[in-house]
Formats: C-alpha cells, sequence, structure tokens
C-alpha cells in the first residue's frame, strides 16, 4: 500500500510548516505540493499562534469615501466649501476630497486636524482647551488644534479620524466631521 504522500511531498510540506511557524505566521496556511497526479493532492492545515502580534481594526477604502462624502455632502447642504479627509488609525491619509471652491488652505488643515483627532482619540474642539495648560501640544508636528476634527472608534479606541476645514468656523467643521462618523454608524 502506497501513502498519498511522497517522500518530496513531505519534504515540501515540512518545509512550508518549518516556514510558517518560524515566521510566526498566525491564522491559516494552506500547503499543496505539486503533484503530476490531481488525485494526490491532499491540502495540508498549519495552525500557528503569536503572542507577540496584535490584531487591529482599520476602515476599508470604502468605509472612508462614505464617512468622506458624508461629509462633504453635510457642509454643501448648509452650503460651505470644504475639504474633507479621512486618516488611519497611524495617521495616514485613506481619503481626501476637496470641495468645490474650498480653499487651498482647507485641504491641508482637513489632514492636520484628522491626525490631531485619532492621535488624541478626541474631538479636536476638546483638544483645543488642553492647550491652555499644554501650550507645546500645538508645536507637534502635523497636527492643529482647531475645531474640525472627529475620531472614528471601534470598542473605544480610535481607528480613524475625520477631518473637515474651510467652513467659517471650527464648530461647522466639526459638525460636518461628525456627520462623516455617524455615516459608519459610530
Amino acid at each position: 500500500m502506497t501513502s498519498k504522500f511522497s517522500t518530496r511531498n513531505r519534504l515540501i510540506v515540512a518545509g512550508a510548516t518549518a516556514a510558517v511557524v518560524g515566521a510566526g505566521v498566525v491564522g491559516v496556511v494552506t500547503v499543496q505540493a505539486a503533484d503530476p497526479d490531481p488525485a494526490t493532492r491532499t491540502p495540508v492545515v498549519v495552525e500557528t499562534a503569536d503572542n507577540n502580534l496584535a490584531t487591529s481594526t482599520h476602515l476599508s477604502v470604502a468605509a472612508a469615501t462614505k464617512a468622506a462624502q458624508t461629509a462633504l455632502d453635510a457642509a454643501a447642504k448648509e452650503n460651505q466649501r470644504v475639504s474633507v479627509a479621512v486618516v488611519d488609525r497611524n495617521g495616514n491619509v485613506i481619503v481626501t476630497l476637496r470641495g468645490d471652491g474650498a480653499g487651498p488652505q482647507s485641504y491641508d488643515a482637513a489632514q492636520q486636524k484628522a491626525f490631531t483627532s485619532v492621535s488624541w482619540n478626541a474631538p479636536t474642539s476638546e483638544l483645543t482647551k488642553r492647550l491652555e495648560s499644554a501650550p507645546h501640544l500645538a508645536d507637534i508636528d502635523g497636527t492643529l488644534f482647531l475645531g474640525g476634527g472627529a475620531p472614528v472608534k471601534s470598542k473605544g479606541a480610535p481607528i480613524a479620524g475625520i477631518g473637515v476645514a474651510g467652513a467659517p468656523s471650527g464648530d461647522l467643521d466639526e459638525k460636518f466631521a461628525q456627520a462623516g462618523v455617524a455615516a459608519l454608524g459610530n
């Protein structure tokens, strides 16, 4: 009686298993050895876990675009010309929309407000109050402590930030950013 696995296939599977375990991959990996006879192909499933890895939650591009468009639409309903930025947990831009007629400064300001809100997990209007006791916070590169930024949270932790800039007040900008957050069900 012959085994389903030849010595060659066992070596391939063993090598792949060692590589997966050595790399610390979390999840399920399926390995199939190349064999000219399809009837002898048997998938091997290897599960590994590594306590040094963490899982994080991110917005999809579709969700970020939905939030940004909702914020832009909320501003347009009030005849405001703004730019909207959505950044991920690390402050990387996912999507930016510059509304028709928005000022040139609004594009960068929206990104900075989004970055600031996700960095401190708070609306930027609340963060402006912190400047009274810690004015050097405003010196941190890439931040902007003006109303208009709102964090997107999952289980209480920030996963993204939405920034809006261009309306005549930070309160309006933040209202539009909160509309974007609400579109995501947060």
